[in-house]
């Protein structure tokens, strides 16, 4: 009897266990997936298209019609399921024509069909919104597809102006109804696409490592880590390198060309160690999180080596942006404007009453927090009657911002960090009052302004203060902010309903705070536009930046030392030269290239592409070359900031190639662990008969062959 009742009470235990891990993985991790929208059809797999004066009463009878260009038909979706406030402007639809021109039509509305089982109408407008249309309008039968939360719906045929001349035949099986996996060993995070696609949003790329911890912990256990966790990794700290006089001549003494030359130069005078430090903290730190976000607001507030000279100068820099990086966004805005990297780039550190400069005044307003155009909280444009944009600012203003930002400059004397005969580039810029213009000031106009006017006499940093809070709470700084991450972060094209969702965190973060950058993070990186296995819309996505094709190469490859003892050094910021992106060596005070990049002759909002050219098109495949097969080697001990090189170690992969002579099993896992297993088979034909060509006996070279096919196509190249 007392066996009996240790096993019911045992058994129970047990129960009681599994339904609180249940509850807690639950909690955790549900699931990430949104369902597939699928498009209503008639006969002939035409759309099921209704006039605007009939969508609200119920579908329509199906009809072959052709619709004229401008117009505004309904067409109607199923299998969805809105969040409380999701509105139209969470949907895309795309079209092509029998040309294979690309458009996209404004969705205008949305209702819900009455009596019907979740079936709902969107409202369309039959001309392109990015401006490709071409002139005359195409006619004929255009091929439409819907889009949502990163998913296509099945595609339908809509005629403009007439129907006709397009041939289609349906697809079936395109979509998946169940994602993921489910080993029952893991107690944590089950949706093994979702997982790795959230890896490579978050951090400079997967590793096996950490793929299988948030395996295990889930998603919001490891953000929340993330967010509170030390930065830099312990085991590397920000490079501490003294300040230099302005002149390499002065600072280097030693002649020219001599290894001790070398070293001071690269040392002191290029952003050698800063990139070193980046890419190794990028290949093995621990707060990933933290260096990602801090790497993207470095592409906002941007500052360049071409300009800034010393190391020390950027490091100083960029310290700021990972200090705020989940901080508030008035703090960034108020430290970013007193660094004197910055304060040198723009000029501002020169700006004096009696000679202004308006650079820094320019720029904050138009690349960092507000734009050239009112904003909706989504993220489009404001327009006047006439269909115009709304300016967010004019000439004057900028003119009144620039006396504002006047009297500021280097502290070289008394400060912590001032350096004789060196400029003082890590502490904040102090002001001179006498230099300072007192005169009253009017700034931004916006509904219930913050300080739209300032008074005369005032001091710099009191009127500081007061221009920056103006600047703040301007409407647009959420959305503006907002969509520059999730564009870094997951997706270069979002819907205006995922910029909406994100600025209404940043606008308040639950708690009544604005700007909070940490809670902005976590919104852009949970929404359901941005979790989920897999993502069927084709423009879903953004094409992997020079830096991050990088790094989550090698971090996928357990990156080492060129000679395999130990770890990289951090010396692989050649190869995004090669492709067009310089570490910490913008181009110009727009980055790299502009956040509001077309893809020419599309409807593809894609900001990347705006560095990818023939030539760099060329060289993103050399630099595939070198990482699978070449070791980046030191430069021969010249000067102890190159020691280690870099390389990658596959010989796991070795070890499986040689077991599976057919390659399937080594693509099997590459394939997983590189594309989120969604390798097309046309492709993975391609590369096993690439790779068979290799003697069974050269594992070694049939395995860095395989690499580099995967690492040079198109596929591995867009982060999806």
């Amino acid at each position: 009897m007392k066996s009996r009742k240790l096993f019911v009470k045992v058994l129970l235990s047990g129960l009681a266990a599994s339904i609180l891990a249940a509850s807690v993985i639950a909690q955790i991790d549900p699931n990430p997936n949104s369902p597939t929208p699928v498009l209503l059809a008639g006969p002939g797999h035409r759309a099921l298209v209704s006039d605007s004066s009939k969508a609200r009463f119920g579908l329509p009878a199906p009809i072959q019609k052709a619709y004229a260009p401008e117009s505004e038909p309904y067409i109607f979706i199923n299998n969805i399921q809105l969040l409380e406030d999701e509105k139209e402007n969470g949907f895309r639809v795309y079209a092509t024509d029998a040309k294979n021109r690309m458009y996209r039509f404004p969705v205008t509305d949305i209702i819900e069909i009455p009596r019907s089982k979740q079936v709902y109408a969107l409202r369309i407008k039959l001309k392109d919104e990015i401006g490709f249309w071409p002139q005359p309008s195409p006619t004929g039968d255009l091929l439409i597809q819907v889009t949502w939360r990163g998913l296509g719906s099945n595609k339908l045929l809509l005629g403009l102006g007439r129907t006709g001349g397009l041939k289609f035949e349906p697809r079936t099986n395109l979509y998946k109804t169940e994602f993921g996996d489910t080993e029952s060993e893991y107690v944590g995070y089950r949706y093994s696409g979702d997982r790795k696609r959230f890896l490579e949003q978050a951090t400079f790329g997967p590793t096996w490592t950490l793929d299988q911890r948030v395996r295990r912990i889930g998603l919001r256990v490891w953000l929340a880590e993330q967010l509170n966790a030390p930065y830099p990794s312990s085991s590397n700290p920000y490079p501490d390198i003294p300040l230099k006089p302005n002149s390499i001549q002065v600072g280097c003494p030693d002649p020219r060309g001599t290894p001790e030359y070398i070293e001071c130069q690269r040392l002191h005078y290029t952003q050698i160690p800063l990139m070193n430090w980046f890419f190794k903290e990028a290949f093995y730190g621990e707060p990933q999180l933290r260096h990602r976000v801090a790497w993207a607001l470095s592409q906002l507030w941007v500052t360049s080596g071409q300009t800034i000279q010393q190391s020390s100068h950027m490091i100083a820099y960029h310290k700021i942006l990972s200090q705020h990086a989940f901080g508030n966004y008035r703090n960034l805005m108020k430290d970013m404007t007193l660094n004197p990297a910055m304060g040198d780039y723009l000029d501002m550190a020169r700006s004096t009453k009696n000679n202004p400069n308006e650079n820094y005044a320019r720029e904050i307003l138009q690349l960092f927090t507000v734009g050239l155009f009112m904003l909706n909280q989504d993220g489009t444009l404001q327009t006047d009657t006439g269909g115009n944009p709304i300016p967010t600012y004019d000439q004057e203003r900028v003119n009144n911002f620039t006396k504002v930002f006047t009297g500021f400059s280097f502290c070289n004397i008394g400060c912590p960090n001032s350096t004789a005969g060196a400029i003082n580039f890590k502490d904040p810029l102090i002001l001179n009052q006498n230099n300072h213009n007192v005169e009253a000031k009017s700034l931004l106009s916006y509904p219930n302004a913050v300080n739209q006017n300032i008074g005369a006499g005032l001091n710099g940093n009191t009127e500081l203060d007061l221009a920056l809070d103006n600047i703040f709470y301007h409407p647009n700084v959420g959305p503006f902010v907002s969509k520059f991450l999730i564009q870094h972060m997951v997706t270069s094209d979002p819907t205006p309903a995922y910029v909406g969702r994100v600025a209404a965190v940043f606008n308040n973060n639950g708690a009544g705070v604005r700007g909070d950058l940490k809670a902005v993070v976590r919104a852009i990186l949970l929404d359901p536009e941005a979790r989920g296995d897999e993502k069927t819309d084709p423009n879903f996505g953004k094409l992997r930046e020079p830096v991050q094709q990088v790094t989550n190469f090698y971090r996928h490859f357990n990156v080492q030392s060129a000679d395999g003892t130990g770890p990289s050094d951090g010396v692989v910021w050649q190869l995004p030269q090669l492709m067009s992106q310089l570490p910490f060596y913008a181009n110009t005070v727009f980055n790299y290239y502009t956040p509001n990049y077309v893809v020419p002759g599309t409807s593809l909002l894609a900001p990347e592409f705006g560095i990818l050219n023939t030539g760099s098109a060329i060289q993103r495949t050399n630099a595939a070359t070198i990482m699978s097969f070449v070791p980046l080697v030191p430069d021969g001990g010249q000067t102890p900031i190159i020691t280690e090189g870099t390389s990658i170690n596959v010989d796991d992969l070795i070890q499986l190639s040689a077991n599976d002579p057919t390659g399937g099993q080594l693509l099997d896992e590459l394939d997983r662990k590189m594309m989120h297993s969604t390798m097309s088979p046309e492709m993975r034909q391609e590369i096993i008969d690439a790779m068979l060509v290799v003697p069974s006996s050269e594992n070694d070279f049939r395995v860095r062959t395989a690499l580099f096919l995967i690492a040079s196509s198109s596929q591995f190249q867009i982060q999806r």
